[in-house]
């Protein structure tokens, strides 16, 4: 690796060995004050040199790209993590959690995902996939006091192990029908004299769509999603249904963007993920009453929605799933961040009995939750329906009606679990107890998470023009 492509590399750079120093640190002083402080400092630095230092070179070492789709991605996580930090900020001090071990996991998983919105290369998409699974298989469990934690992280290992298999399987079959890991090269060798996928090369493709499936919960295998997400502390399932889902996704753009149609011999199977996903999810949250099991179905129905925008294979399917991940990884983060604002002695607020009559107690908080969960049904004037609404346009111009409709009904019902959650809020209950009043921190979180929605959804335009910039 050349001098030009450590330049290249400069903010995965100070995310891995801030994340080391840290980590290190962490073994002889146990004051977490600082070291959060050490970690929410390197993810901002991580973001500010990608958004500051031009790299001297497209690609580094063959394998990650270095334009400006892989810095925007790489900015956006590294201020997912210093968010991340911030939110587990209390939840590290009061469950005394290992401040080195747990901030440097947080960093380690951006810096993974970083990479995996960059990979160019098969081999690349599958380490930095793993780098920031083998961190979250850490976190999610990371309260051994707690018998769901250790539940969580138990399924999401096993589950994940399993998705690590067929992606390693789906990549060695299209290697072996190729014999190139290079995209878009391996695409144009996999193609036979007719233009179709040889058989070798849609097998793998196939694998590698069912292990995308796992990581990012399309049904059927979706299965883990509500259990892994009770069980992990709030502030890591805010994370974990952000980051980790969204890095998958915003590979899938990079790839196929870069690749061409790769989807063509696979788009009855891909829209019948997409429909079957949205409806899973949609009817699978209207029975719940625990808000993280509900939230748990709702970020399958929305990754059923991204999965129309990438269905598209078009540039303005392109944008508009770059910018509904955008728009998601905010508002989810800071639905998770009230909750874990919440928190104290007696755990996190998660049953529909404990949430209600809440919006009393904590108004404010409260009404940051109803104008994010709103925003995540895709009510007009927030940034959820504008991330809606380009996904349906695009949806439209490609010709998928009837997933169009589909997509609408699953938002339609969507808004009955979310205006439930909503009316319970604020319904009186003299027993409603009040909950932790939160630390700056988090208060600094909502406020930022609130106000990206509201403007987002206000001026749509300024996000959408940099990212049509910056599309491969």
């Amino acid at each position: 690796m050349s001098l030009s492509d450590l330049l290249a590399m400069l903010p995965i750079l100070i995310l891995a060995f801030g994340a080391t120093a840290i980590l290190m640190a962490g073994a002889w002083y146990r004051e977490p004050l600082p070291l959060l402080a050490g970690g929410i400092v390197t993810a901002l630095l991580g973001a500010l040199s990608a958004g500051l230092v031009t790299p001297p070179v497209p690609e580094i070492a063959g394998l990650f790209s270095a334009g400006g789709y892989a810095r925007f991605y790489t900015i956006l996580w590294s201020l997912l993590a210093a968010a991340g930090l911030m939110t587990g900020s209390r939840y590290i001090i009061e469950k005394r959690i290992g401040a080195g071990e747990y901030v440097s996991l947080v960093l380690y998983a951006a810096a993974g995902m970083a990479l995996l919105s960059s990979a160019t290369h098969l081999v690349g998409l599958f380490i930095a996939l793993e780098t920031f699974t083998l961190a979250f298989y850490i976190l999610i469990a990371s309260n051994r006091n707690c018998a769901l934690a250790a539940e969580a992280g138990l399924k999401y290992l096993l589950l994940g192990a399993v998705a690590t298999g067929f992606m390693a399987f789906g990549i060695a079959l299209i290697y072996a029908a190729s014999g190139s890991l290079v995209l878009p090269d391996a695409v144009m060798r996999l193609k036979a004299e007719t233009g179709e996928l040889q058989a070798w090369g849609l097998l793998g493709w196939g694998m590698i769509l069912i292990a995308v499936g796992f990581k990012i919960s399309l049904a059927p295998f979706h299965l883990w999603t509500p259990d892994v997400y009770q069980g992990a502390p709030a502030p890591v399932t805010g994370l974990l249904a952000t980051g980790s889902k969204g890095a998958v996704v915003a590979a899938l753009v990079g790839l196929l963007a870069m690749s061409g149609p790769v989807w063509n011999d696979l788009t009855d199977l891909v829209w019948l993920l997409a429909a079957l996903t949205m409806l899973a999810g949609a009817f699978g949250a209207l029975g719940q009453s625990n808000l993280k099991r509900l939230l748990a179905y709702s970020s399958v129905t929305h990754m059923g929605t991204l999965l129309v925008g990438v269905l598209c294979q078009t540039s303005e399917g392109f944008a508009a799933t770059t910018f509904y991940v955008v728009v998601y990884v905010v508002t989810s983060l800071g639905a998770f961040a009230v909750i874990a604002s919440l928190a104290d002695g007696r755990g996190e607020p998660m049953t529909f009995d404990q949430w209600r009559g809440l919006g009393y107690r904590h108004p404010v908080r409260c009404g940051v939750l109803v104008l994010l969960l709103l925003s995540l049904a895709g009510l007009p004037a927030t940034a959820g329906f504008m991330a809606k609404f380009a996904v349906f346009h695009a949806a439209l111009q490609s010709g998928y009606i009837g997933l169009l409709m589909i997509g609408i009904l699953a938002s339609v019902i969507s808004f009955a679990f979310y205006l439930r959650v909503t009316m319970l809020l604020f319904q009186p209950d003299e027993k409603a107890s009040s909950w932790h009043q939160g630390s700056v921190f988090e208060h600094t979180v909502l406020a930022v998470c609130s106000s990206a929605v509201l403007v987002l959804g206000l001026f749509p335009g300024l996000l959408f023009g940099l990212i049509r910039q910056i599309l491969p």
